[in-house]
């Protein structure tokens, strides 16, 4: 049962650790290293039985002993992945593919089911990715219309936040996902203060968005927006979904409602300019201020406690003004 115990609590969200409950008492011991996640105590300790996060291929194979994967499973833009690649033409070192062909039959499988990105499924190209028919169809149609989930949602003053996604200050988001691609919508608190769109004007698969531009737009009867791309990239689909019912926008904004999936050359980069985690939730702080400031101005005071925003702020106090609401929020 002990061992059981030890395996429930190892981490599987970090690089050669695992991780326990603590209490604040634990904060002044030397032994483990301490931390204060979501006001909650965790321990952790280097531990050589922990797994990585995500895995690289080469390790998974079993070509590297030990390799977590920080590209979102991209390999064409991995410099690791050229690294190794020119190892092998060397031949200083195996490849990931030779690795996995010398294993038996049911255990060659898909390169695909070692990132975790499908379940298990054997590979019947001999690891010629460029000439299977899955791989294509799997990278270029499956993965790009599959809808995205986020793994955890807060609410700052009635506008959900979810933990995993990435946040552009005119108020759409990014999520990473698996191979590279970047999944893009508008968020929450824009979605209810201007209220359900009568529709998106969204351009064609192929089209160029650069960040910080307007990508797109969306109407409500006689009013327009534009809206700020969070990133620079190639659009590799569109949600047709969204064309048909605008409203699941904001039924669902961060599932249903998203609006593109992107390629773009340098997610890294791409990341590092868009607010994440406590930096999301602190802006998403002052955003409301701001907005509970202007309510105000035009309403009169609310309640004490600041009280729960409705949706469609737009249509019940028309006074704020579209204009202003576009250009205040979504920077346009």
């Amino acid at each position: 049962m002990a061992a059981k115990n030890k395996e429930d609590r190892r981490s599987q969200l970090g690089y050669g650790s695992s991780y326990r409950k603590g209490q604040e008492k634990d904060l002044k011991e030397e032994n483990d290293i301490a931390a204060v996640l979501g006001g909650q105590v965790w321990k952790v300790k280097p531990d050589k039985e922990a797994q990585a996060a995500n895995p690289c291929i080469w390790m998974q194979a079993g070509a590297v002993s030990f390799k977590g994967c920080n590209n979102y499973y991209d390999c064409t833009t991995c410099k690791y992945d050229l690294g190794m690649k020119k190892q092998v033409e060397k031949g200083k070192q195996v490849s990931w593919q030779d690795r996995m062909r010398k294993r038996a039959d049911l255990d060659r499988v898909c390169r695909h089911s070692l990132s975790y990105r499908i379940g298990k499924r054997q590979c019947a190209y001999d690891y010629q990715c460029s000439t299977c028919d899955f791989d294509q169809f799997f990278e270029d149609v499956w993965n790009t219309k599959t809808k995205t989930v986020p793994f955890e949602i807060q609410q700052v003053k009635g506008f959900d936040m979810p933990s995993d996604y990435y946040f552009h200050n005119g108020h759409t988001w990014a999520r990473i996902e698996s191979g590279g691609h970047v999944r893009i919508g508008i968020d929450d608190f824009a979605l209810k203060v201007l209220g359900e769109a009568d529709g998106f004007d969204l351009p064609l698969m192929g089209k160029t968005l650069e960040a910080d531009k307007a990508g797109w737009g969306l109407k409500r009867k006689k009013n327009q927006a534009d809206v700020l791309s969070p990133i620079n990239g190639v659009i590799m689909e569109v949600n047709s979904g969204i064309r048909e019912n605008p409203k699941l926008a904001n039924k669902e904004p961060y599932s249903d409602g998203w609006l593109f999936v992107v390629r773009t050359p340098d997610i890294k980069g791409a990341a590092k300019n868009l607010m994440a985690d406590t930096d999301s939730f602190d802006w998403m702080n002052k955003e409301v201020n701001t907005l509970e400031k202007m309510i105000e101005e035009v309403a009169g005071p609310m309640a004490a406690d600041g009280g729960f925003l409705k949706e469609d702020i737009f249509g019940n106090i028309p006074d704020l003004g579209w204009k202003n609401l576009t250009k205040t929020f979504l920077k346009t």
